[in-house]
């Protein structure tokens, strides 16, 4: 049985990753740059990359595709484009780009360390009002919380 982070891993070999420097460097250089946010709407609308096109891990495979209802016209023309795909913190990127590669998709890359990382380098968010975030605000919003339901058991022996 696969873990998720060995299926992060396995996803690597072929994935390229970026770090936020290189995301920054990058839009400067290539205006025509596309940045893929496959976190979901409500993530979105709290804080995002301006520019960025929202199209959720959920639905992707059938956005990069005509003739369905998640139809997204400009990710489907995007497969010869440079393209950055980016999530919280890196791990559903990596498994976007992995499938957006397998779809054909030429130039495809993950942000290494997510919009969390963007953030901790201190670029530019925006919310759903077009309003930039405060970077403290942003350090709280990308500050990971587990219930204690989430946490693993002193006593689990399940398939590790």
């Amino acid at each position: 049985m696969v873990r998720f982070l060995q299926l992060i891993k396995r996803c690597l070999t072929d994935v390229k990753e970026i770090m936020p420097w290189d995301l920054e460097e990058r839009m400067q250089a290539n205006p025509d740059l596309l940045v893929v946010d496959v976190r979901e709407p409500e993530e979105f609308d709290a804080m995002h990359i301006d520019g960025s096109l929202n199209v959720p891990r959920g639905i992707l495979e059938s956005a990069c595709e005509w003739d369905y209802e998640e139809t997204e016209p400009e990710l489907v023309r995007a497969r010869h484009r440079e393209i950055v795909v980016v999530c919280r913190s890196g791990y559903r990127s990596i498994l976007a780009a992995n499938s957006m590669q397998v779809l054909g998709y030429e130039n495809v890359a993950s942000l290494k360390t997510g919009l969390r990382g963007w953030s901790d380098f201190e670029q530019p968010l925006i919310a759903h009002a077009g309003e930039e975030v405060d970077l403290d605000d942003a350090d709280e919003y990308f500050t990971a919380r587990l219930r204690e339901d989430q946490k693993r058991p002193a006593d689990w022996v399940g398939y590790d």
